[in-house]
């Protein structure tokens, strides 16, 4: 009998909460249906419809609520609609009260206006004493406002307008129509987020800079140079606009997935903001206290099935929000048109080096400024956008600096990239294409950086910038060093020729040209540890990875996984030197068609320029490394000179013939100097026909065979030193020894 009774009890328990185990959408669905069938059961009573029970109800309506008897029904019908369109928590309470409201303000509104009872008890109940304390007009007022607020309660909306979207200084077209999507009425939550307005969805928030947060209470520094020549920027008609508008589908019934989904494994969410970007739709939610992130992460092919969408990202969490973000591909998507972002006032108002990386997900323009960077990694799959990134980036910096400020060496062995570009003036030299010359090209530019910093070491300054101003204090305008920007398009094929020489130059050059404005932008579509060397990415913290194949290559890349999720075209990540996440951008295109328009522009408005000790360019892409390229006066030469004066070669050259070997490790004993130097007397041994070309692991074969004159003179030489020695050891022995000297140990030879 015990036991049958605690099963009883169990029973009962189970029937007393058996609503807590539906979820909150069937609810509310079941409160909009009971709301419906009531306000159906009153209007057929209002017409006497509703047989016996009907006449009771209307009769008894009449007397409470008078000629405003049909207004309960519709108060009913309202509150059914709140319920089906809403999923709130809390719209149990919100709408009774709203409905409660809504019957007092409408019955003695008609009882003010009608009069004769028209409101029935409750309408001359409220309505008599403010007839009596604020009179006719007043008491109107305070009923019609009681009214719309009654409304606005039990249908969860806003009086706040609309504001039209601002439109850009250049006629920018709408393309990005759908605006930052805040869910009131359909997702109440419960915490408060700040929502964008509609007005600046292409705008950042007053008060922040696009892509350096928070802005600073000084002026940039800016620096007037004297123009040799007048530098006309290009137009923008040269460039496109955005085209296309980005679709996202039924945003309402993704979110109602995206919650029911997690909670069906037991996860409560609550629905924040939705933002429409270019390319994908990132809905936000706040997780319930004491849910794991990892639990939402762990359920991303989950809600990739729900969603038929793939692939998804879910950022967890939002950088500087209490959110989780899950980013799902829009079924159409706009494409970034330069023009657009290149006209914006961030842009024309921002640092000489800034440039245009495209929209986040929420729309916004993203800038960034190579200056503050100080050097750019770019890596991705092939046709994942790479070119077009370095396009952008190059048009990007034509459009805001002259020559003067800026030059370019370009490196593209590829050939086919960045040759568009043979005949700007901004073009230190033209783009090279060998793998050796890029190497001595490198090298060039290291010491071009030593030969900065002892310039800025004798005016007694910190950076460039500084260099530049006292230099136009003084009026010394000939002395004004251009910042140089390094843009090498395909790194791989040049670390499988010169992996050492290329590794060490670049690592060289990222760990101390920022001062000197010496900046590198490497690209390469093979992001593999054997190109993306650990120096190399410890030198380089500014990154942007495309799409790429597996998680492996972008965590090479970032440190992190992520870029496997992108969608391509232009879809990147992009991590900045100063933050530990990085941020998914849509980045803006330009065709070749628009590249070979500002280059063509740019080579005919700047006509002949020339810095001073400019030389003239080589024909046919490639550099004469006799000509001296510098930058201001006096740079040193870029080629072959350098390792022709080499003061080790001859002593080299004979270590190598005598020992019948040639390695660098071996010219690293014997003449004491580092491998880098070591490798270059091999290669100037290799171009002079001393030794052969190296085989992988085989030593290489040394084509001057050791001569008997070289014999005996080797032989006396040998004898010469270990004379040298004795006598050196003798007169060591005969030296007194002090107390504090190291003792010595005596070699018999």
């Amino acid at each position: 009998m015990v036991k049958k009774k605690r099963n009883n009890g169990k029973m009962g328990a189970g029937i007393g909460v058996w609503h807590q185990n539906l979820r909150p959408e069937t609810k509310h669905s079941l409160w909009a249906v009971l709301s419906f069938l009531v306000a159906v059961i009153l209007a057929l009573a209002y017409f006497g419809k509703a047989g016996l029970i009907g006449n009771a109800i209307q009769k008894t309506l009449l007397l409470v609520f008078g000629k405003g008897f049909f207004l309960v029904s519709l108060a009913f019908f309202l509150a059914g609609l709140s319920f089906l369109f809403a999923l709130g928590n809390h719209l149990l309470i919100t709408t009774v009260l709203g409905g409660i409201l809504f019957l007092i303000s409408s019955l003695g509104l008609a009882d003010i206006l009608f009069g004769k009872y028209t409101g029935g008890y409750v309408g001359f109940l409220f309505s008599y004493p403010f007839l009596k304390l604020f009179d006719f007009w007043a008491s109107l007022i305070i009923f019609s406002a009681l009214l719309l607020a009654s409304l606005l309660i039990m249908l969860n909306v806003s009086l706040k307008p609309k504001r039209k979207e601002k439109k850009d200084s250049e006629s920018e077209e709408k393309v990005f129509a759908t605006p930052t999507v805040s869910l009131p009425s359909l997702l109440p939550a419960k915490i408060e987020e700040k929502k964008i307005e509609e007005e600046n969805i292409f705008s950042a928030p007053k008060g922040r800079d696009l892509a350096f947060g928070e802005k600073k209470s000084y002026k940039p520094q800016r620096l007037e140079f004297t123009k040799q020549f007048e530098y006309a920027a290009p137009p923008m008609d040269l460039l496109e606009d955005d085209k296309g508008t980005p679709s996202s589908g039924d945003i309402k019934a993704n979110a109602n997935i995206i919650k029911r989904t997690l909670q069906n494994f037991g996860i409560d969410v609550e629905m924040s903001e939705v933002n429409v970007g270019p390319s994908v739709t990132q809905y936000t939610l706040k997780p319930a206290e004491g849910v794991k992130l990892a639990r939402i992460t762990a359920l991303h092919n989950d809600l990739a099935l729900a969603l038929a969408a793939h692939p998804l990202r879910i950022e967890a969490p939002i950088p500087s929000k209490s959110l989780v973000g899950i980013e799902v591909p829009n079924r159409s998507i706009a494409l970034v048109g330069l023009r657009s972002l290149l006209g914006m006032d961030e842009f024309k108002n921002a640092m000489p080096l800034t440039f245009a990386l495209g929209r986040d997900v929420s729309g916004r323009a993203v800038f960034a400024d190579i200056a503050k960077m100080p050097h750019l990694l770019v890596a991705g799959a092939t046709g994942s956008g790479k070119s077009i990134a370095i396009h952008t980036l190059v048009v990007s910096l034509l459009y805001k600096n002259s020559p003067e400020f800026v030059r370019f060496l370009m490196i593209d062995p590829k050939r086919v990239e960045l040759s568009v570009y043979k005949s700007i003036p901004h073009l230190l030299t033209p783009v090279i294409i060998d793998a050796k010359k890029a190497i001595m090209a490198l090298r060039w530019a290291v010491r071009e950086m030593e030969r900065r910093y002892e310039k800025l070491s004798e005016v007694g300054v910190r950076d460039i910038v500084s260099y530049n101003s006292e230099m136009i204090k003084e009026k010394a305008h000939d002395e004004i060093l251009p910042n140089l920007i390094i843009i090498i398009d395909e790194l791989a094929d040049l670390m499988a020729s010169y992996p050492r020489e290329m590794e060490a130059s670049i690592v060289r050059l990222a760990q101390m040209s920022r001062a000197v404005g010496i900046h590198l932008v490497v690209s390469t579509q093979r992001p593999s540890v054997e190109v993306i060397t650990g120096l190399i990415k410890a030198n380089i913290t500014s990154r942007i990875a495309l799409q790429v194949a597996s998680g492996v290559d972008s965590r090479t890349i970032l440190d992190i996984s992520g870029a496997e999720k992108l969608l391509g075209n232009g879809d990147m990540l992009y991590l900045a030197g100063d933050t530990s996440k990085p941020r998914r951008i849509q980045a803006a295109f330009i065709s070749e068609k628009e590249v070979k328009k500002v280059a063509a522009y740019v080579a005919e408005s700047a006509g002949e320029f020339s810095l001073p000790g400019q030389p003239v360019s080589a024909e046919g892409g490639e550099i004469d490394f006799e000509l001296k390229l510098p930058l201001a006066n006096g740079a040193g030469d870029l080629g072959e000179n350098e390792d022709a004066d080499d003061e080790l070669y001859e002593e080299a050259k004979r270590l190598i013939i005598d020992a019948q070997k040639a390695s660098a490790s071996y010219l690293q004993r014997r003449l004491r100097v580092g491998y880098a130097r070591a490798a270059r007397l091999l290669d100037m041994l290799e171009e002079r026909g001393v030794i052969g070309p190296g085989e992988g692991a085989k030593p290489r074969e040394v084509l001057i065979k050791k001569s008997a004159e070289s014999i005996a003179i080797g032989k006396t030489l040998e004898s010469d030193n270990f004379e040298n020695k004795e006598e050196e050891i003798e007169e060591i022995e005969s030296e007194p020894k002090k107390d504090n000297d190291i003792p010595y140990t005596k070699f018999d030879f």
